[in-house]
């Protein structure tokens, strides 16, 4: 069953009639993205939804696209018909060919960034604002991110190749939401570098929680465990892990994939690479 937005936002028909939805796609046609224009902005801007210049434009030639007293939602396009809600507000004021100014209706503040919506608005640029009825009843919840979007999307475990300050940022929830879910739902062999001294080790997750189980057994010990690895980090301690080593997924299959498999994967790297003699696997 589809979750709508009107099932997050849950307003009254009365409300709903007295609410504008805005859809702000480029900055004139060709222009720059109005999503780029709002990750501009600082953190604690995006977050309390007053990011000047991105939300409710005041009018629409000659016409006011918002009326005092009036409830707005701004919705940037992220993807193809995929929004995300960056603002809510109270209109205030309307000055002639300036963005409103407005109230920020606290109680949609957590959603602010992380609420993405499923909407045909269609590719027309100069056409933003619309009654709030108009779609209410078609807007699909795609889904709620856990951290405030960053502009960055998981592109494939094809391209997973994370240097360890990235890696932790993803995995504390700083950046890149989709990543860490993802990381979760494959088994595979992956390759640590060390970037200092070009050695590498290659190693296998056949966890519940796949490669993201694996990988934060890293963060939280540097060494996950590893014979060289350990020695390493006695003799140069977890900040030389930070500032070098690199994470690299080499193969991915899916959970039901028989974990045996996967091993003699991870053999078949070693050998290939010869982390055994020239890395740091010790077997």
């Amino acid at each position: 069953m589809e979750l709508l937005l009107n099932n997050i936002l849950n307003l009254t028909e009365q409300q709903i009639n007295n609410s504008k939805i805005e859809f702000n796609m480029n900055i004139g046609k060709g222009g720059m993205p109005f999503i780029d224009r709002w990750l501009k902005c600082s953190e604690t801007d995006r977050i309390s939804g007053i990011c000047k210049s991105c939300s409710f434009w005041g009018w629409y030639g000659e016409q006011r696209n918002f009326s005092l007293g009036q409830w707005a939602f701004s919705f940037l396009r992220i993807g193809e018909d995929e929004w995300l809600l960056i603002s809510a507000g109270e209109i205030i004021d309307t000055p002639k060919n300036d963005w409103a100014t407005y109230n920020v209706l606290d109680q949609y503040k957590p959603f602010f960034g992380r609420l993405v919506i499923r909407c045909k608005k269609g590719n027309t640029f100069s056409r933003y604002v619309f009654n709030l009825g108009k779609y209410i009843e078609t807007a699909v919840v795609k889904e709620i991110l856990p951290c405030v979007y960053s502009g960055e999307i998981f592109e494939g475990y094809d391209k997973v190749h994370l240097p360890y300050h990235r890696l932790a940022d993803i995995f504390s929830g700083k950046i890149l939401p989709t990543y860490y879910e993802a990381l979760k739902k494959v088994i595979g062999v992956y390759c640590l570098t060390d970037t200092f001294t070009g050695k590498l080790y290659i190693g296998s997750a056949t966890g519940e929680n796949g490669v993201a189980q694996r990988w934060g057994n890293y963060l939280a010990s540097k060494h996950g465990g590893n014979k060289k690895l350990i020695d390493l980090y006695n003799k140069e301690g977890k900040e030389y892990f930070e500032t070098n080593f690199t994470f690299t997924l080499l193969e991915y299959f899916g959970q039901s994939y028989d974990p045996i498999k996967v091993i003699e994967r991870e053999q078949y790297w070693k050998h290939c690479l010869d982390t055994i003699k020239n890395g740091y696997n010790d077997n």
